[in-house]
This record gives structure tokens, sequence and C-alpha cells, in this order.
């Protein structure tokens, strides 16, 4: 399928050797080498649709850069299969290459010497960009990420910010349908973390482009996001939208409405308890695991009552990521 991500069972087991400390250890390793296996990815099941972003979450070392290498054709899975755009990555890297861009945080496809400008010439005669298509999307990303002021500088006299910028840029360039980013505002100030938000969130919802992404910025995923999933310790554990996860490993939330009358009665809507009410104030909360979100909760409370004034409170997001960590080390 066009600009879908398809992962079934998707494992990597890496084989390293044992180094034992001391002269005669090292003797050992060489005459008689220990290997251990190490699965970095077990049994990963999941789908992006198209036009879809993804966050891809976990602590460090849960194997999210290496479901995303073998996504990309770097890496070959010891089990399962992948397809990425109707491509199987690992088969047909080329064919793959052409179907997707990334942007590793911490690394750069642009070249060191030369001026980004010139950067972007080489990549649009290696992807046989046209000519024309090449000026148009160069404005096009222009205008979101503002690229003109340092284009002609040298790649390795760039800031953070405008260098993962221009990675960005230089992804898209070919239009792929399918784009990985693993940590790409990693060390960025905000302002530069907003922009490059924006030009993503452009990317999903106006061009179509499907999404994988992998961040440890709980913002990101608030401000991106629909739907997460977490692995830990190589497995998949979570698999949801932002309000399932938030209803699952959220502290309770509290919608706080000021009455235009006083003295009406209060029968609140089903799934949600009266937490207590202070004159014309009074404070909602959920009842129950069939509660709805804080979001629905609003709704209803503003369909029901006649208000003047309306406050959320809800669990920060990190703490809800942060609960789904401990309870999946648990298991």
């Amino acid at each position: 399928m066009s600009g879908s991500i398809q992962v079934r069972g998707l494992s990597r087991t890496f084989h390293t050797t044992v180094r034992r400390p001391g002269f005669a250890g090292a003797l050992k390793s060489l005459v008689k080498p220990e290997r251990v296996a190490k699965e970095a990815v077990c049994d990963v099941t999941f789908e992006v649709a198209p036009g879809e972003l993804l966050a891809l979450l976990g602590p460090n070392g849960a194997g999210k850069s290496t479901t995303i290498k073998m996504l990309t054709g770097i890496l070959t899975p010891t089990s399962g299969e992948a397809r990425v755009a109707g491509v199987v990555p690992y088969r047909e890297r080329e064919r793959n290459a052409r179907n997707i861009g990334a942007v590793f945080g911490q690394r750069t496809q642009l070249w060191w010497d030369l001026p980004v400008r010139e950067s972007f010439a080489i990549l649009r005669d290696i992807y046989g960009v046209p000519e024309r298509e090449h000026r148009v999307r160069l404005g096009e990303f222009d205008e979101l990420l503002a690229l003109s002021s340092f284009w002609d500088t040298r790649v390795r006299h760039l800031s953070l910010g405008q260098r993962v910028r221009c990675d960005l840029a230089a992804a898209l360039l070919h239009d792929p349908p399918v784009v990985f980013l693993d940590e790409p505002t990693i060390g960025m100030d905000v302002v530069v973390k907003e922009q490059v938000r924006g030009f993503l969130k452009h990317q999903v919802e106006e061009r179509g482009r499907t999404v994988l992404l992998t961040t440890h910025d709980m913002t990101e995923v608030e401000r991106l996001a629909e739907r997460v999933v977490l692995i830990n310790h190589g497995r998949l554990v979570l698999d949801g939208t932002l309000d399932e996860i938030r209803r699952r490993f959220g502290s309770t939330w509290q919608v706080r409405a000021t009455l235009a009358d006083p003295q009406a009665a209060i029968a609140p809507p089903p799934g949600i308890a009266l937490l207590r009410r202070e004159g014309p104030q009074v404070v909602f909360g959920p009842d129950g695991p069939g509660a709805p979100t804080v979001h629905q909760a609003l709704k209803q409370v503003v369909e029901r009552y006649e208000v003047t004034d309306l406050a959320i409170d809800e669990a920060d997001l990190e703490d809800v990521m942060r609960a789904a960590y401990v309870q999946a080390e648990a298991a």
C-alpha cells in the first residue's frame, strides 16, 4: 500500500563476543571465544496508515533505532517481515530508498565541506528530480523552514537547528511518501523546535506523508501524534491513541465549571462524577473505568449546564508515559 508501513513479528538478534579482563582472559577469548546473543527487537507488530504520524517511544536501548534501521533497509531482520510503501526494505534497498526520507538527529546526509545549496543539487541528481520540481520544492521548504538565509553556508558552519532543518528538506527533496525521523529535534532550542513541528504537521496534514517519529520530547508527541507505540526491551508493550493511554495510565482528570445559576441541580452525565461543589463552582471527575476522556467530559458538561467559566486539570503526558514505562518494566 502506497505510503503505509506494515510490520509483522519483526525481530533482530545481535551476537557479540564476551571480552574477559586481563591477559589470560584476552587469550582465552581469542582461543575459545564466548558468543552471547542479544535480542534488540523481538516479535514487534504494528502498522502505520498512509498520512498518519506515529510516535515510536521507549527508554534508551529499547530497540527504537534498530526497528527504524530495519525499516530503512540498513539492517536485515533475524525473523519476521516488514513492508514500507509496498516494498520489503532489506531486499530491495535501492527501490526502498526512493520511497523514503530519513533524518537521524546525530547524523547528516549533507556534504560537510559544501554549501547547503550544492548538497541539495547533488541529491537532486542522485534521485533524478527534474530541475523545475526541485526549484518548486526548495521554494516550499524555504517558506516553511526559512532556509535561504544560510543555504550558501558550508554545512560545517551551520548551527544544530539550521543543519537539522536542512536535513529535513534534503530528506524530502525527492518527494517520498514515507519519512523516518529518529530524534530529529534533539538539542534544539524551543523556537526552532516549534518551526520543525509546524513543518512536520504540514507534511502530514497537507501533503499526506506517512511519518514514523522517535523522540523523548513529550511536548513533541502531544503536538504531533495521535497514536503511540511503546516498546521496552525490544518488545511492543503498548499501542494506542493518546486519549487511550491517558485513560489507562494517567492520574484522574478534573473539570472545574462555574455555573451561571449557583442553585442549579447537578445530575452528572454517565461516566462523570461530581467531586465537590462550592457555591457556583462544581468540580467533575471520571467515574469508573468506562469514564470519558477529559475533552469528551468537557463537551458533555457544556451541553448539559449553562456555565460562565471552565478549567481543565489533567496529567502531564510525561507523567503518563513514565507510568506506562514503569508498568511495562514490572511486567
